[in-house]
This record gives C-alpha cells, structure tokens and sequence, in this order.
C-alpha cells in the first residue's frame, strides 16, 4: 500500500514539480536527531560540569533541558499537524500574525540554518585536518567540497537525501552509544596530563541555586537544539497527522537519552572534577579508554556527527525559502522542484550562500546572531499555537498540545528568559541583531511591490491573449 502510494506521489511530482510525499515516522526521527546531536554533547558537558560542580545537578539540568525539549515538540506538534505545510516556523506565523510577520520569521530561519552550516562545515574541515594534518591549510576547500556533494546528493531527489540522513543519524546515534558502552566496560588508563582537576569545586549556596541551574541551562538548550526539525516536512509526510507527533516525541526522548548516557559515561571515566577541568572531555575520556588512538575515534565520530548535521539543515533550509517563494515573498524560480522532489532553486541559492559564508572566514558575527534568534524564532511559533486556538478554533487539530494552555505557557516563559539572558549576556551582537531584522521591512515591501509587478504583467498578458481569440 504504501510503495503504490510512494509512486503516485513521484509520478505526479515529475508532471507537476510537487513535493513528493514519501516520508514516514523513520525519516522524521532521523531528521531531528541529525539536527539536534552535534559536537555540543562531546564539548559542553565539561561546561556544565564546570559551572555547577556537583554530578547529580548535571544530571538534574540535562534532565531538565529534555523536558522543555519535550514539551516544546508538543506544542509544534500541534501546529504541524495542522497546518502540515512545508516552510516549519514561518508557516506558523505568517497564519497567525500575516504575511509580514511569516516574512520575518522565515527569515530569521533561514538566516540561523544558513550560519549553521556554514559553522558546521568549517567544522568538518577542522575534524578532517585533525585526523589528516596534511589538510590543515585547506579547511575551506574541505569544508566548500563537503558542501557541494550534500548538495548533489540532495540534488537527486528527496529519497536520496531522506536515506542518508537516516544512515548517517544511525551511524551517530551507535558510535555514541558504542563509546558509552565502552566507558562502562574498559578500564580506564592513567589520566593523560591535558586534565588537570581544579583544586576546589564552585560550592552553590542554596539562595544561588536556581540561578546557577538557569546559568548552566544556556549550553544545554542550544545542545538540545534541532528538536523541531521534522516540522518542515510535513508536507512530504504520508501521513503528517500521526507521524508528526510519533516522530518528535520519539526524536527527542532518543536525543535525551544519548545526552544523558553521554554524560554518565563521561562522568564514570573522569569525575566530576577531572570532567569540569576538560576543555574536550569525549575526546580526553576516549584517551583513557583506547590509549593514543582514543582522540582520533572521536574526531572520526565528530565527522559523521558533522555530516549528519550538515545534511540535515542542508534539507531544512530549502524549504524554508520553497514556502515563502510559493506565498510570493521570494522570486518565482525559488519554488522549482525537480524530478526527485528537490526544491532544486533553493537548495541552489542556499549552498551557494552556506559556501560565500565559509570562503569570507567572517561568519563569527552572523553565528553570534545566530544564537540569539534560534530561540526566537521558536518562540514566534509558541506564541502562534496561542494565537491560533484564540483566532481559528475551528481548525482540524489531529494532535493537541498535553497540558495546554500551561505547558505552552511554560515554554514560552522558559525561551523568553533564554532570550533575555541572551541578549544580556551579548549587547553588541542583540543590538545588530536588531539592526538587521529592521532591514527585513523594506526586503519584504520591494519583494511585495515586484510580486504585484509580476501578477500585473500577467493579467496584462491574459488580457492579449483574450483579445487576440476574440
């Protein structure tokens, strides 16, 4: 049933240029843990560790970062599922606060997943020139070629875009879980000099507690990161209205669950101590356990994790820019989608804008933005499930959000104050983030003026044609 289905929905692809609806339970939980477990997890742990200086808070703030990662996939649950269209965030808020504000949102979107993969590829360059130091002055020839064959890869349709996120989220997910297991079973060997336990350990008065806690929450919310990610292709979905919610919340509990035996795993081979004072503490565990070869093991994972991720964002991205070109807020050849099912416009002007950020070196600025918009631009669609079930109640809702209208309360209160903190902690950065997205206003009048430019000339060409038949 479901093959015979699969082919209806390419065969009309091919005649029209549709999206292919082909994508089940299985793609959508590769999606989200492909974009959400990057290198945070072999990085940040000794960050939080740091911070808070006790094993069972680090626990508790992992714990908790799943949980509102949890919670926050209910909520866009619900807006996936009804209003299963491609396009994710924007899609939200363009229905619930018009056209201008889904303008700004797909924007603000495109904008962090474009930094992402550019950040992400610089990454692969470096991880490549690690494990092969001949390649230590090419990282950005590394990181463009990589680029340009995810892009080929996604060029030859949805399928083969679809398959390798799911091989290359697997290959993560068991390298990950094969490096706990082993931290649990290998004796560790002698602590290699780069860890130095600090002398004394942050000791938290309980009036500072939950400051701390929200402090080193920050790391783990951006590690979290990517929950959403099944959400832009719901319109490719066979069956959105149950494999949305089965996806996401399977996605997140499995990215939870990594996180936390990760850190387990971590904090059995170095301490509390000897984690707080690593700066790579993956690699330094994997030190212990495999000897020399320990941090070429984990270099190799981070590039399967690099990959994943890159390819992943590499198929979100387009269709953010395919949604808002079929609403007229981009140029017309933005909606091309080829044989396969590839918004092929898009994916063009989004990895050629990824490599222009890799070959300037100069998108330490734009990542910067970056990390504080990402918990916007989520925001802006907790606030449209509120608005959506005051304004069109009567929507087909196949899924409603548990706990609601507290829980949607919670995360909102919860990303605010993320946001908050983030624009604190980094003035100069918020206040050219905002520069910016003023910009997004005489973007979306000139887009909107050659839009009714375009619909103009051809009404003007139907009236010629009307009156040449008569």
């Amino acid at each position: 049933m479901h093959s015979t289905t699969s082919e209806a929905a390419r065969t009309e692809a091919r005649s029209k240029g549709h999206l292919l609806r082909i994508l089940g339970v299985g793609f959508g939980i590769a999606v989200i843990v492909g974009n959400t477990i990057g290198s945070g997890i072999l990085l940040t742990p000794g960050e939080v560790a740091a911070r808070l200086g006790n094993s069972w808070f680090v626990f508790a703030v992992w714990s908790m970062g799943g949980i509102f990662a949890f919670l926050c996939t209910q909520s866009v649950s619900e807006l996936g599922t009804m209003l299963p269209q491609a396009g994710g965030w924007y899609v939200y808020a363009r229905q619930a606060f018009g056209s201008y504000g889904g303008f700004l949102a797909g924007c603000c979107d495109w904008m962090v997943q474009t930094a992402a993969i550019a950040y992400l590829a610089v990454a692969f360059g470096e991880f490549a020139a690690g494990l092969q130091p001949a390649l230590l002055r090419h990282t950005k020839l590394v990181a463009v070629a990589c680029l340009i064959v995810l892009m080929l890869l996604n060029w030859l349709g949805l399928r083969a875009g679809s398959r390798a996120q799911q091989i290359t989220s697997l290959a993560k997910a068991l390298a990950l879980i094969a490096f706990v297991v082993a931290c649990f079973v290998i004796s560790p060997r002698a602590a290699p000099s780069s860890i130095v336990a600090p002398r004394s350990l942050p000791q938290i008065p309980p009036s500072a507690l939950l400051f701390a806690l929200i402090v080193a929450l920050q790391p783990i919310v951006v590690s979290y990161d990517g929950w959403y990610g099944a959400i832009y292709f719901t319109e490719e979905d066979e069956n959105p209205a149950k494999n949305l919610p089965r996806s996401s919340i399977a996605g997140v509990l499995a990215c939870a669950a990594i996180f936390l035996l990760v850190n387990a795993a971590l904090l059995h081979v170095l301490s509390i101590g000897k984690l707080a004072a690593s700066q790579m503490p993956a690699a330094d565990a994997a030190e212990l356990i495999f000897g020399g070869h320990g941090r070429s093991m984990i270099l190799f994972v981070s590039l399967v994790t690099a990959i994943s991720a890159i390819n992943a964002s590499l198929m979100i991205t387009p269709r953010i820019l395919f949604a808002m070109a079929r609403d007229g807020q981009m140029p017309g050849w933005v909606t091309w989608v080829n044989s396969g099912g590839t918004p092929a416009g898009a994916l063009i002007l989004c990895t050629a804008a990824s490599i222009a950020l890799v070959l300037s070196g100069s998108f330490e600025t734009l990542v910067a933005m970056a990390s504080i918009l990402f918990v916007a631009v989520y925001l802006s669609g907790f606030l449209s499930l509120f608005v959506l079930r005051a304004r069109q109640p009567d929507l087909p809702r196949p899924f409603r959000m548990w706990g609601y209208p507290w829980t949607n309360l919670g995360i909102c209160l919860g990303a605010g104050a993320f946001l908050v903190a983030s624009i604190i902690a980094d003035l100069k950065h918020a206040r050219f983030t905002v520069a910016v997205i003023a910009l997004t206003s005489p973007l979306y009048l000139l887009m909107r003026k050659m839009r009714h430019s375009q619909e103009a000339r051809h009404e003007d060409i139907q009236l010629t044609q009307d009156a040449e038949a008569e």
